[in-house]
């Protein structure tokens, strides 16, 4: 005869102190009415009442193929996805767990996957998981990671700003704030691989040394910076203007193929380079001459080519009495100058 099996034990807790092992319990009757629920439940829940409120009204299935949440009975043992049956719809994952003496069930809830979200939205803190609960810990890593994550994306806005102003100061005149010799280059080269009409000017200060040797190298530099000037004014904001040497630029304009309208365009500043320049009160006056080139003159344009006959139209220009502007025409072996 086998022997009666003892009593199983039965574990009395008084209600805070479930709140405190489970949060985010329920206590749900018989009769499917929530009789108590955990704290930070009832602060997710915020203004909705949860007990003395049936289960299946406060709450719904996140699944339409779930089983429905009338009879917690028939649920034992499974795991539930559900949400508020209001928004904020907030999911939430649980289990159920029947009680003796016709008690009804104990529902314990959690997060799941959305716990961060529902930090964020509810204003949860740590004081609002159970002590042992290894959400806060992952919380936690989740919180430094995206610190990191952003310290690290603001580390490379930094790094890609202080790389962009470094390049562009490798290409930029730094009295000025021209373009330099190593940003013309790139620029005729791109026009040149482009395959567009483009126009080549090539212009040099005259008389320039004696307002460096009458007035000194602080008016030298004011003059310089006042001719930048000028020539930014009368450009195209897609044109390149570079400072080429002590009082040498050159002008790239892309898409300039008239020789009538380059004409007009140095006319333009060679008037304007007329102007007595002002320093402290001391006029300083320069010219200028210039030498210009078209793509259209070449059958093929090449950059060094181009360069070199803008410099020698630029010196018929200073032989011609300067402050004035020429042409070359590329001729093959016959080279020469015309206004």
């Amino acid at each position: 005869m086998n022997a009666p099996r003892p009593p199983e034990p039965v574990l009395s807790l008084s209600l805070p102190a479930l709140g405190r092992l489970m949060p985010m319990y329920l206590w749900v009757g018989i009769d499917g009415v929530i009789r108590e629920a955990g704290p930070t439940l009832r602060k997710v829940a915020g203004a909705r009442p949860l007990v003395r409120r049936r289960f299946a009204d406060c709450f719904r299935p996140r699944r339409a193929t779930d089983r429905g949440l009338e009879d917690l009975a028939r649920l034992h043992g499974e795991r539930l996805f559900l949400h508020f049956s209001t928004p904020p719809d907030t999911p939430m994952r649980g289990v159920v767990v029947p009680l003796s003496s016709g008690q009804g069930a104990v529902v314990n809830l959690s997060f799941g996957h959305a716990v961060t979200d529902a930090v964020r939205d509810h204003d949860l803190t740590d004081a609002d998981f159970a002590a042992t609960d290894l959400t806060v810990d992952l919380l936690f890593l989740a919180e430094a990671k995206t610190a990191v994550m952003a310290e690290l994306r603001d580390l490379n806005r930094r790094l890609q700003g202080a790389k962009s102003a470094a390049e562009e100061q490798a290409l930029t005149d730094t009295l000025t704030g021209l373009r330099n010799r190593r940003a013309m280059d790139q620029a005729l080269g791109a026009v040149i691989d482009a395959g567009q009409p483009f126009a080549l000017m090539h212009l040099d200060l005259d008389f320039f040394k004696q307002v460096n040797d009458t007035l000194g190298h602080a008016a030298g530099d004011h003059v310089l910076r006042e001719v930048a000037r000028v020539l930014v004014e009368e450009t195209r904001t897609s044109d390149t203007v570079a400072r080429v040497g002590g009082d040498e630029f050159v002008i790239i304009m892309p898409g300039l193929g008239d020789e009538a309208r380059l004409a007009g365009v140095a006319e333009r500043i060679l008037d304007r380079l007329s102007w007595p320049i002002d320093f402290e009160g001391q006029p300083c006056r320069v010219a200028g001459s210039i030498g210009m080139t078209l793509s259209g003159f070449y059958t093929r344009p090449d950059a060094d080519r181009m360069l070199i006959d803008a410099d020698r139209a630029l010196y018929g220009s200073k032989h011609r009495g300067r402050s004035c502007a020429t042409f070359i025409w590329n001729l093959g072996d016959d080279d020469s100058l015309t206004v």
